[in-house]
């Protein structure tokens, strides 16, 4: 299992209800059992299918190993929200005086109190994944490994489970590089971090994606020397081009030092340190650090689980479905990380619902048809739903671009979080929404209007219908239909149209 420090009160708590010291695994009369639905891990999609399934009536059993909540709840979207909300008050007191707010002494920055936050704010959320209340809701919960035996079996702590369909939902892991001294040298991931009490004097991010940069942000407001080291030439790879150089001009602003297009050849102790030697235009250099935060992506949970025994197919990316989410084994569904190419909590959730009601019912459901945003919580957010332009071209797709800045934005404005922009891709011929971006402050709040539109086949110009109460900042997407209904107002059109007015005077 995977330890938690410190031995606090907090992390106590945690561990009464993600993996109870004192649980006990449900007896399996003769060391078999038949069960509807057996859910591997207890992650976000686990427990989602885990649940589901039991309020519908049926009997399900859940096999977690480590923690029950997963990643999200133990080392990934809970602590790194609680502490980029500390984060973000550090940043913002210091410069409150433009708000017409002086401080009469410099604010002290307690990194560990920050930390204490987290991990009693992650306690608290925890009993909604708790073991305790998963076996209220008539769940055989499992703390073990677990294997599978052939197509239908899967044994857990000497006991085999037959099942007549079963959900994998193990999750992913920390990547790591295959770079000479790093393990040696020793580094952090999500799965450590979060257990620090003391802020690093220094600290270098490998990996320029949502977490190297959310986390490069959050320790550099806390007073650390940031560094990010990735082998991306820009922030953010996978998102809109002008998102990603807007948040480097933030970063830069912020004194987090960037070393992009880079060739790590080395990782190395340095004195108190670690050194990591790369490779750019520039020829070699060297940056040293007190601590090394590892982020360069995730890795399917799949070992061990016997899955050649049940004939479920797998690559190094994960478990290999189809779009209804089966497995080359038809008894057997996967959802989540262990089998997605959006490792996000949300999209879990979402695939786990498909994978569920497949399972248990007619294979009906499509994830293809999911439309599944994305935010990489930094400051400003960045949010994006559907296709980018660069896979619009791709395709062959012919599209229009809509562009606001919230320059324009009156809430912004006020609030003093001008820079930012909404994008929105659409089909050139329907004036169909196809994806859009949006970079600002509670991106990640706004951009589900879009996600909805989306979904609905819902035009550009049919956003200009939305009312939203003045002043906000999801009033940019009412503007942005406006624009487009502008733009549809041909010359000729609005020629006739005055034509019309004149006669009518």
């Amino acid at each position: 299992m995977i330890p938690l420090t410190p031995a606090d009160e907090h992390n106590q708590l945690l561990l009464e209800n993600a993996h109870p010291a004192q649980w006990k695994n449900p007896v399996v009369a003769g060391g078999s059992a038949q069960y509807n639905l057996v859910v591997l891990g207890a992650g976000t999609a686990g427990l989602v299918a885990a649940a589901g399934a039991a309020g519908l009536g049926a009997r399900v059993a859940l096999i977690e190993r480590n923690l029950m909540g997963g990643d999200c709840l133990n080392f990934g979207c809970v602590p790194s929200k609680a502490l980029l909300r500390s984060a973000r008050t550090a940043y913002e007191v210091p410069t409150s005086d433009k708000f017409g707010v002086h401080l009469t002494s410099s604010p002290r920055i307690e990194f560990g109190e920050a930390m204490a936050r987290l991990r009693r704010l992650r306690s608290q959320i925890s009993f909604h994944d708790s073991a305790q209340r998963f076996a209220s809701l008539g769940v055989d919960v499992f703390f073990e490994e677990a294997r599978f035996l052939a197509k239908n079996v899967v044994e857990v702590d000497g006991a085999h489970l037959k099942f007549q369909k079963a959900i994998i939902a193990t999750g992913a892991r920390p990547s790591t590089l295959a770079v000479p001294g790093l393990a040696e040298t020793g580094f952090l991931t999500n799965e450590t971090v979060f257990s620090l009490t003391r802020l690093p004097a220094s600290m270098a991010v490998i990996g320029a994606g949502p977490i190297g940069c959310e986390l490069a942000q959050a320790f550099r407001r806390f007073g650390a020397d940031v560094s990010v080291v990735s082998l991306d030439t820009r922030l953010l790879p996978r998102d809109d081009p002008d998102a990603s150089a807007l948040l480097a001009r933030q970063f830069e602003s912020e004194g987090i030092r960037m070393f992009l297009g880079a060739q790590i050849r080395q990782v190395a102790r340095a004195g108190a340190g670690k050194a990591i030697v790369f490779e750019r235009g520039n020829g070699v250099e060297q940056i040293a650090a007190e601590e090394i935060l590892l982020a360069v992506g995730r890795a399917p949970n799949i070992d061990g689980l016997g899955l050649e025994a049940a004939n479920i197919r797998y690559t190094d990316q994960g478990v290999v479905v189809d779009d209804c989410l089966r497995t080359s084994n038809s008894r057997v569904y996967a959802a989540g990380d262990v089998c997605s190419s959006y490792k996000f909590t949300h999209a879990a959730e979402a695939t786990a619902r498909v994978a569920l009601q497949n399972a248990l019912f007619f294979r009906r459901k499509k994830a293809s048809k999911l439309v599944i945003p994305w935010c990489t919580y930094t400051d400003p957010e960045i949010a994006h739903a559907g296709i980018r332009a660069q896979e619009a071209a791709q395709r062959g797709e012919e599209i229009e671009t809509t562009t606001l800045n919230f320059a324009d934005n009156d809430r912004a404005v006020v609030d003093g979080d001008a820079e930012g922009f909404l994008r929105i891709h659409s089909q050139k011929r329907s004036g169909r929404i196809l994806g859009a971006t949006i970079v600002a402050r509670q991106a990640g709040e706004i951009i589900g209007e879009i996600v909805l539109a989306i979904g609905k086949k819902m035009k550009v110009a049919d956003l200009s219908a939305l009312i939203h109460p003045y002043p906000t900042k999801a009033d940019i997407i009412t503007r942005a239909g406006g624009s487009a209904l502008r733009e549809r107002l041909k010359p000729w059109m609005k020629n006739l149209l005055i034509r019309y007015f004149d006669a009518r005077r």
